[in-house]
């Protein structure tokens, strides 16, 4: 039966408005060793996008995976595959997609079904007023390891004090961003599970507006990857290195005023006990001048730049 000019005007008028709420995008998922759960995502990812009408490509990115992953991703239908041939780490594989990708907003997300993905649509209209949108899980229903909680307390408040701002979540796995400025960070991006809290608090430290969305976050299919001894510190050296790459008075600053109060104890301690300067008083002295003097030249060098 034929549509009526009419129905075909309203037709169109939908398509249009669905795609002023929802730009065009492309979804990376890196996956690494995810038979048990990646078919079932990508489908659930697929079908929620067809229904929202969005413009959208899908790049997984097997990440050298050494079980049947590869074939099932292979298997997809209307889904770009892109092959590591060993495994390089989750920020390799996101780096890969993100310069494969033909759209300019890149929305990331896990191949284990953790993340809300019909939440995608939603985060992705929302970059309309944002640099970046972070899937936040601060969500009702968020399943999250309690022995993971307490290192990541301690990292976003560390976090936090190097970005100057508040980080409801650090390091979420689902976010969006626009192409064209993560590219100016890939050079210092790590191949880890880094990438994601670098690249927060990179955008942070550089005033990029970063918009917080609560979500659930629900049990993995399949095991983690994650060994929180050994990423926790990770994190934390990563993050020492972006402060110190970005935002160097923030890092610095402190650690000179630490050895400048050293210097004015000993040195009451040299005037009024023993009545004489100090070797002690004279090195703290010294230290804390050279901290303070190459923290403004890396900060200077940093505005230069």
């Amino acid at each position: 039966m034929e549509k009526s000019a009419e129905f075909r005007e309203s037709e169109s008028s939908m398509d249009e408005n669905s795609k002023a709420i929802c730009p065009a995008f492309s979804i990376i998922l890196p996956v690494y060793n995810e038979e048990k759960g990646v078919a079932l995502t990508i489908n659930d990812i697929q079908k929620n996008l067809n229904f929202s009408g969005c413009e959208y490509e899908i790049i997984a990115v097997n990440d050298g995976s050494t079980d049947k992953t590869g074939e099932i991703l292979r298997s997809l239908k209307d889904i770009r595959v892109i092959e590591h041939p060993k495994n390089r780490g989750y920020g390799a594989a996101l780096k890969t997609g993100i310069r494969q990708a033909k759209y300019p907003l890149i929305a990331i997300t896990d191949g284990d079904g953790t993340y809300p993905n019909e939440r995608i649509p939603q985060l992705v209209a929302l970059t309309k007023n944002s640099d970046m949108v972070v899937g936040a899980r601060i969500g009702a229903n968020v399943n999250y390891s309690n022995l993971r909680k307490i290192p990541k307390w301690f990292l976003i408040r560390f976090a936090e004090w190097i970005a100057n701002s508040r980080i409801p979540d650090l390091n979420s796995g689902m976010r969006v961003f626009q192409k064209s400025l993560v590219e100016r960070f890939l050079k210092i991006l790590p191949d880890t599970f880094s990438f994601t809290t670098t690249i927060t608090v990179a955008m942070l430290i550089n005033g990029y507006v970063v918009h917080y969305e609560p979500i659930d976050f629900h049990h993995r299919k399949g095991k983690s990857k994650i060994k929180p001894i050994r990423d926790t510190l990770r994190f934390v050296q990563l993050i020492l290195r972006t402060g110190v790459y970005f935002a160097p008075l923030r890092v610095f600053m402190p650690i000179a005023g630490v050895f400048f109060a050293g210097f004015l104890f000993t040195f009451i301690q040299d005037i009024f006990v023993r009545e004489d300067l100090t070797e002690r008083s004279i090195i703290l002295l010294i230290a804390a001048t050279q901290i303070g003097v190459f923290a403004l030249l890396a900060d200077m060098l940093d505005k230069r730049t």
